[in-house]
């Protein structure tokens, strides 16, 4: 019955809600003394991949997976990029196609469920002489990783994963984000994809047609998401299939998951409770406050992220 009993509490003064607690780091937070050597990967499709890499020469390493219109240079990512590496670890902080700060040669962006790109990133990881891999995820990041875990048998090498503030079931999360108090991370969102989208669309052919009237991520999937990947045939269709709730009763190696319940990005299907209760290797943790991607810790360079993942896998991923 891995449920973990939270031990994130204390939050800055000034951080007086789960917003307070996802904004003003995502709007301010920056981290510094993190340089990456970057490598493109050439994908089958025709398009590309840029990794960005921290290597000391270590048996060790921790893929790092962003959130929705995140980069590998978002403090999220960098904080713990720059923790681990200390601590005896390399790094691979991937971008998600068109997020690494140049547009992809095709039409075909991300999203949620798109665990091709995630399994060519990792076995580029696979191909160097890594005794033991970690998967580390933010937000959609996590889902990818868990989707990815709960789809395909995995090499050994790979011991773990954790993720953070993961939209478990993206519908519900969806739904979450309609509401009265959250619509504002909807239209920021969504306006940060279409305004790419349609850059994008200066440079290579797109349908992109009623865009600028968008919304709400539905109609964006509705309008354009279906027309690029033509295998889901409805929006209702796509979100039943990419949700990566569905993926974690199949995951045989230990996965952390850590979602504060003052989450405003978080319903409560994103919670997955009763399957923590029922399995031996699936941790959940649902600290009160934390907000969404946030954890922050008063006076301290480094969030309760950082340390949570030291614990698991020092901790509980060597008891596997």
């Amino acid at each position: 019955m891995p449920i973990v009993k939270p031990k994130y509490h204390k939050r800055p003064w000034y951080f007086i809600n789960g917003h307070f607690e996802t904004i003003i780091p995502s709007l301010f937070y920056e981290v510094n003394d993190v340089s990456y050597e970057r490598e493109r990967l050439e994908l089958e499709d025709g398009d590309f991949l840029d990794l960005d890499w921290l290597r000391n020469g270590n048996k060790r390493l921790i893929i790092l997976s962003h959130g929705l219109e995140g980069s590998s240079y978002r403090h999220y990512i960098k904080r713990p990029a720059h923790f681990f590496s200390k601590k005896g670890w390399d790094i691979l902080a991937w971008n998600n196609r068109s997020c690494s700060g140049e547009l992809n040669r095709l039409p075909r962006f991300y999203h949620h469920g798109a665990t091709e790109d995630i399994s060519a990133v990792i076995n580029q990881g696979l191909e160097g002489a890594y005794e033991e891999v970690v998967l580390i995820g933010y937000s959609m990041g996590g889902g990818m990783q868990q989707k990815y875990l709960g789809e395909r048998k995995t090499d050994s090498r790979i011991k773990g994963a954790i993720s953070f503030s993961v939209p478990c079931n993206v519908l519900d999360s969806a739904d979450q984000l309609r509401k009265r108090g959250n619509r504002f991370y909807e239209r920021r969102f969504v306006s940060k994809l279409k305004e790419k989208i349609l850059a994008k669309a200066e440079v290579v052919e797109m349908d992109v047609d009623g865009i600028e009237g968008i919304r709400s991520f539905r109609e964006l999937d509705e309008k354009f998401t279906l027309k690029i990947h033509t295998e889901y045939s409805s929006a209702d269709d796509f979100y039943a299939k990419i949700t990566s709730d569905q993926f974690l009763t199949n995951i045989q190696i230990p996965l952390f998951i850590v979602n504060a319940v003052n989450d405003p990005m978080l319903g409560s299907k994103c919670y997955p409770i009763e399957l923590a209760r029922k399995s031996e290797t699936l941790y959940l943790e649902m600290p009160d406050k934390g907000g969404h991607v946030g954890f922050t810790m008063p006076g301290n360079q480094w969030s309760y992220m950082e340390y949570a993942s030291e614990w698991f896998i020092e901790e509980i991923i060597p008891s596997h």
